[in-house]
Protein backbone atom coordinates (compact mmCIF):
# COMPACT_ATOMS: atom_id res chain seq x y z
CA UNK A 1 0.00 0.00 0.00
CA UNK A 2 1.56 3.19 -0.92
CA UNK A 3 1.11 6.54 1.23
CA UNK A 4 -0.28 9.84 -0.14
CA UNK A 5 1.64 12.11 -1.47
CA UNK A 6 -0.53 14.77 -0.08
CA UNK A 7 -3.00 15.39 2.72
CA UNK A 8 -7.07 16.48 2.66
CA UNK A 9 -5.80 19.23 3.97
CA UNK A 10 -3.76 20.03 1.21
CA UNK A 11 -6.63 19.47 -0.91
CA UNK A 12 -9.50 21.48 0.88
CA UNK A 13 -7.14 24.48 1.54
CA UNK A 14 -5.99 24.94 -2.35
CA UNK A 15 -9.41 24.03 -3.68
CA UNK A 16 -12.65 25.48 -3.73
CA UNK A 17 -13.84 22.32 -0.91
CA UNK A 18 -15.36 23.26 2.23
CA UNK A 19 -12.80 22.57 4.85
CA UNK A 20 -16.06 20.84 6.91
CA UNK A 21 -15.36 17.82 4.27
CA UNK A 22 -15.60 14.81 5.71
CA UNK A 23 -11.61 13.44 5.23
CA UNK A 24 -13.50 9.40 5.29
CA UNK A 25 -15.68 10.95 2.45
CA UNK A 26 -12.78 12.44 0.22
CA UNK A 27 -9.63 10.61 0.81
CA UNK A 28 -10.30 7.44 -1.40
CA UNK A 29 -11.02 10.34 -4.51
CA UNK A 30 -6.65 11.29 -3.74
CA UNK A 31 -6.20 7.81 -3.61
CA UNK A 32 -7.94 7.08 -6.66
CA UNK A 33 -6.29 10.24 -8.21
CA UNK A 34 -2.63 9.38 -6.66
CA UNK A 35 -3.47 5.54 -8.64
CA UNK A 36 -4.84 6.84 -12.30
CA UNK A 37 -3.14 9.93 -12.88
CA UNK A 38 0.01 10.89 -10.63
CA UNK A 39 1.65 7.26 -11.27
CA UNK A 40 1.00 7.44 -14.74
CA UNK A 41 3.09 10.46 -15.34
CA UNK A 42 5.97 9.43 -12.68
CA UNK A 43 6.07 6.43 -14.09
CA UNK A 44 6.61 2.56 -11.40
CA UNK A 45 9.51 3.52 -10.70
CA UNK A 46 9.38 7.24 -9.96
CA UNK A 47 6.35 7.06 -7.57
CA UNK A 48 7.67 3.73 -5.42
CA UNK A 49 11.15 5.86 -4.77
CA UNK A 50 9.07 9.11 -3.46
CA UNK A 51 6.73 6.38 -2.16
CA UNK A 52 9.48 4.88 -0.20
CA UNK A 53 10.73 8.49 1.06
CA UNK A 54 7.76 9.17 2.64
CA UNK A 55 7.23 5.89 4.16
CA UNK A 56 10.63 6.12 5.63
CA UNK A 57 10.50 9.66 6.03
CA UNK A 58 13.60 10.46 3.94
CA UNK A 59 12.01 12.76 1.43
CA UNK A 60 14.54 15.42 1.05
CA UNK A 61 16.29 17.31 -2.22
CA UNK A 62 15.37 17.37 -5.37
CA UNK A 63 12.68 14.64 -4.55
CA UNK A 64 11.04 16.82 -2.02
CA UNK A 65 10.59 20.25 -4.53
CA UNK A 66 9.61 17.65 -6.86
CA UNK A 67 6.70 16.73 -4.71
CA UNK A 68 6.11 20.43 -3.33
CA UNK A 69 5.78 22.26 -6.21
CA UNK A 70 4.80 19.89 -8.98
CA UNK A 71 3.01 16.32 -7.46
CA UNK A 72 1.12 18.19 -5.06
CA UNK A 73 -0.61 20.40 -7.54
CA UNK A 74 -1.15 18.16 -9.94
CA UNK A 75 -2.66 15.37 -7.13
CA UNK A 76 -4.97 18.40 -5.52
CA UNK A 77 -6.74 19.05 -8.36
CA UNK A 78 -6.81 15.82 -10.03
CA UNK A 79 -8.94 14.55 -6.84
CA UNK A 80 -10.62 17.16 -7.11
CA UNK A 81 -12.15 15.76 -10.45
CA UNK A 82 -12.40 12.37 -8.97
CA UNK A 83 -14.36 13.77 -6.22
CA UNK A 84 -17.17 16.21 -7.17
CA UNK A 85 -19.22 13.70 -8.98
CA UNK A 86 -19.91 12.12 -6.36
CA UNK A 87 -19.63 14.64 -3.86
CA UNK A 88 -23.39 14.59 -3.28
CA UNK A 89 -24.27 10.73 -2.50
CA UNK A 90 -23.98 8.92 0.44
CA UNK A 91 -23.99 4.79 0.09
CA UNK A 92 -25.25 3.47 3.11
CA UNK A 93 -26.53 0.11 4.41
CA UNK A 94 -30.32 1.24 3.55
CA UNK A 95 -28.78 2.23 -0.33
CA UNK A 96 -27.27 5.57 -2.15
CA UNK A 97 -28.44 8.99 -0.85
CA UNK A 98 -28.32 12.68 -2.18
CA UNK A 99 -27.86 15.04 0.23
CA UNK A 100 -29.40 18.06 0.63
CA UNK A 101 -30.61 20.98 3.03
CA UNK A 102 -33.44 23.65 3.52
CA UNK A 103 -31.03 26.29 2.74
CA UNK A 104 -29.38 25.45 -0.37
CA UNK A 105 -30.06 23.88 -3.56
CA UNK A 106 -28.66 21.00 -5.29
CA UNK A 107 -26.47 21.87 -8.63
CA UNK A 108 -27.33 19.75 -11.81
CA UNK A 109 -25.11 17.32 -13.86
CA UNK A 110 -24.03 20.30 -16.32
CA UNK A 111 -23.04 22.64 -13.29
CA UNK A 112 -21.16 19.77 -11.61
CA UNK A 113 -19.60 18.78 -15.42
CA UNK A 114 -18.45 22.16 -15.38
CA UNK A 115 -16.31 22.50 -12.38
CA UNK A 116 -14.93 18.64 -13.20
CA UNK A 117 -13.66 20.16 -16.48
CA UNK A 118 -12.24 23.58 -14.36
CA UNK A 119 -10.34 21.32 -12.18
CA UNK A 120 -9.33 19.29 -15.00
CA UNK A 121 -8.05 22.09 -16.48
CA UNK A 122 -6.07 23.23 -13.77
CA UNK A 123 -4.45 19.79 -13.29
CA UNK A 124 -3.46 19.41 -16.77
CA UNK A 125 -1.74 23.31 -16.36
CA UNK A 126 0.31 21.22 -13.54
CA UNK A 127 1.30 18.18 -15.28
CA UNK A 128 2.35 20.68 -18.03
CA UNK A 129 4.57 21.90 -15.60
CA UNK A 130 5.71 18.70 -13.98
CA UNK A 131 6.38 17.23 -17.73
CA UNK A 132 8.65 19.91 -18.52
CA UNK A 133 10.44 20.67 -15.18
CA UNK A 134 11.18 16.86 -15.58
CA UNK A 135 12.41 16.35 -18.59
CA UNK A 136 14.60 19.29 -18.51
CA UNK A 137 16.13 17.77 -15.34
CA UNK A 138 15.34 14.13 -15.80
CA UNK A 139 19.17 13.87 -14.76
CA UNK A 140 18.06 14.31 -11.05
CA UNK A 141 15.59 12.02 -11.11
CA UNK A 142 17.03 8.55 -12.56
CA UNK A 143 13.83 6.79 -11.67
CA UNK A 144 12.38 8.59 -14.08
CA UNK A 145 13.42 6.57 -17.28
CA UNK A 146 14.74 3.22 -15.34
CA UNK A 147 11.41 1.56 -16.12
CA UNK A 148 11.66 -1.94 -17.22
CA UNK A 149 9.39 -4.09 -19.71
CA UNK A 150 7.02 -5.37 -16.29
CA UNK A 151 6.80 -1.43 -14.88
CA UNK A 152 4.38 1.42 -16.00
CA UNK A 153 6.46 3.62 -18.55
CA UNK A 154 5.89 7.39 -17.25
CA UNK A 155 2.96 8.85 -19.81
CA UNK A 156 5.15 12.18 -21.05
CA UNK A 157 2.80 13.03 -23.67
CA UNK A 158 1.60 16.81 -22.47
CA UNK A 159 -1.27 16.73 -24.98
CA UNK A 160 -4.68 16.48 -23.68
CA UNK A 161 -6.60 16.99 -26.98
CA UNK A 162 -9.21 14.08 -26.58
CA UNK A 163 -9.36 11.16 -29.47
CA UNK A 164 -7.07 10.04 -31.83
CA UNK A 165 -8.15 8.37 -34.70
CA UNK A 166 -5.70 6.43 -36.78
CA UNK A 167 -6.14 7.46 -40.79
CA UNK A 168 -4.86 4.29 -41.53
CA UNK A 169 -8.83 3.04 -40.67
CA UNK A 170 -10.60 4.61 -43.37
CA UNK A 171 -11.37 1.42 -44.74
CA UNK A 172 -12.87 0.24 -41.73
CA UNK A 173 -15.17 3.53 -41.54
CA UNK A 174 -16.23 2.97 -45.37
CA UNK A 175 -17.27 -0.53 -44.88
CA UNK A 176 -19.41 1.28 -41.80
CA UNK A 177 -20.92 3.81 -43.91
CA UNK A 178 -18.69 6.42 -41.58
CA UNK A 179 -16.54 9.15 -43.40
CA UNK A 180 -13.54 10.61 -41.09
Amino acid sequence: MYPLFITTEDAKKFTAANGNIDDDKFIQFLKIAQDIHIQNYLGSNLFEKISNDIINNTLTGDYLALVNNHIKPMLIHYGMTEYLPFAAYTVANKGVYKHGSENSSTVDKNEVDFLVEKERQIAEHYTRRFLDYICANAELFPEYNNNTSEDMKPDKNAAFNGWYLDDNNKDYYKYKNLEL
